[in-house]
This record gives structure tokens, sequence and C-alpha cells, in this order.
């Protein structure tokens, strides 16, 4: 089914990589411009989005990259609003944000509690709050959260910030949901398995096999009850379908993405 997003506008945060390959915003950005959106790319690096909207535009499609600290109020007002102004309008809020700090309370300093909770929680309400006004104006808006099955599970990593940080963004994407229900506008959440993307190799091998990137994929891949790690576009296709108009009548949910790792969990 081509087309899926045909003529919508989105704002994809997090739409850089944080490494080589693809992660969850890249993938979804370039997915949802596949699919006929135009596409806002936000990061906090620049040339990460600068190469995404590079990917997006040799493929056909249309894209604008803008740097961004979701993390900083003005910031994200500009970029929203700079956004709306060069595509004309915004149909879909992609927020697809986070960085992980292994460690519990007692290992975890205040300073890296405060910046992960600015960087995975604060930015939701920052971007949310910016973007809303955009979508009323629109014929029905999709917002879609990345969240984690961190935020439901403990996974097997002492990462108390980033389990914390992102089981909180469930209950703000239901509190918009149903404050906005009857404006159109739908607020879901995705919620990523134990992924092969650059974000772990970037946060997360200190705290697998003793840094040994090969034994941490290996090892997570064994946890999955499919065997193996899902990718960034297994992200994409539920954020594509949780914004695009199938999932007209779906809000204030959550869709796991985990090659079925929560069951085994509970």
């Amino acid at each position: 089914m081509a087309g899926r997003v045909e003529g919508k506008v989105a704002l994809v945060t997090g739409a850089g990589s944080i490494g080589p390959g693809w992660g969850n915003g890249k993938a979804s950005a370039v997915l949802l411009a596949r699919e006929g959106a135009r596409v806002a790319c936000l990061d906090i690096n620049l040339e990460a989005a600068e190469e995404t909207r590079a990917i997006i535009e040799s493929e056909g499609g249309e894209a604008i990259a803008l740097r961004c600290d979701v993390a900083r109020r003005a910031e994200v007002e500009a970029a929203v609003a700079e956004s709306v102004e060069r595509l004309g309008g915004l149909d879909i809020l992609h927020h697809n944000v986070g960085i992980a700090v292994v460690g519990g309370p007692a290992e975890i300093e205040e300073d890296d509690w405060d910046r992960v909770s600015d960087i995975n929680l604060k930015s939701a309400y920052l971007v949310t709050r910016a973007a809303l006004p955009a979508l009323e104006r629109g014929a029905g808006g999709a917002i879609v959260f990345t969240s984690s099955i961190a935020g439901i599970r403990h996974t097997g990593v002492d990462y108390i910030t980033y389990s914390t940080t992102k089981g909180a963004l469930i209950p703000f994407s239901r509190s918009v949901a149903l404050q906005y229900a009857r404006r159109g506008i739908r607020s879901n959440c995705v919620l990523p398995g134990l992924m092969n993307t650059p974000m772990i190799y970037a946060g997360l091998q200190d705290a697998y096999a003793d840094g040994d990137k090969e034994e941490m994929a290996r090892l997570r891949g064994e946890q999955c009850p499919m065997g193996f790690m899902g990718d960034a576009w297994d992200v994409a296709r539920a954020v594509l379908f949780l914004a695009s108009d199938e999932a007209r009548y779906v809000t204030a949910t959550e869709l796991v993405v985990d090659g079925g790792i929560t069951a085994k969990f509970a």
C-alpha cells in the first residue's frame, strides 16, 4: 500500500543516527517520506539530520533538516515554527529521542539523572507543547512517541534513568490522547524491544561482555524468543502505521515491537 501518509507533513525528532547505520528516527523519517510525507528532520547533530534529509531527497522526497536541542524550549519552539512554515503545516509528530546511562540509584550521579530526564522526558513535553497548535489547525493529527519495553519490564540492564523516563512517556501520551481526542489528535507510543541499532553500541556495550560489541549482539539476540534482535525498520513500520489513517481509531495505547520478549519477562 503506497502513499499511506501522502500529502501529510511529518516532524521527526532524533531523525539522525548516533552512529553508522539506521537508527529508529532515521528509518522512520525515511519511511514516512517514502509513503508520501514531507518531513522535517530534527536532531541535535545537524550533520546527522542532513544525512537523513539527503537520503529522502535522493529518493525523490521532500525534507528539511534542522538542528534542535529538544531539551531547550526556545530551540524547540523555533524549530517547530520553522518546520510548519517551510513545509506548510503539521500532521504527524514523531518524537524519537533518548539516551541511556547505565547504573542504578546508588551509581547514577544527580547530573546524569537530570540530563537523562531532560532529554528523554522533558523534551516530550516541550515538543508536544510546541506542535499541538499546528496539529489542531490541520484536519487531524497523529503523535507517536518512542518509549521502550524498558519502561514496563526489566531487560537485564540496570539503567534506572532510562527505564523511568521511557516508562513515564506512556501516561504522558495517554493523557495527551484523552485531552485531544475530540480535537482529532491521536497519541500513541511505540515500545521497541532489544533492537540492533547504533544507539546500543554508543550507550550500552559496557553493560555486556566487558564491552565486546559482537558478544553483546549475540547475548541480546539470545534473549529474544525469536532468536534475534529487531532493527530500526521494524520500529519505523510501527510508527508509520500509528501515524497513518489506518490507525484512525487507535489512540491512548502502546504498540510493542519486541519479538515477544515482554511475554517472556512477564
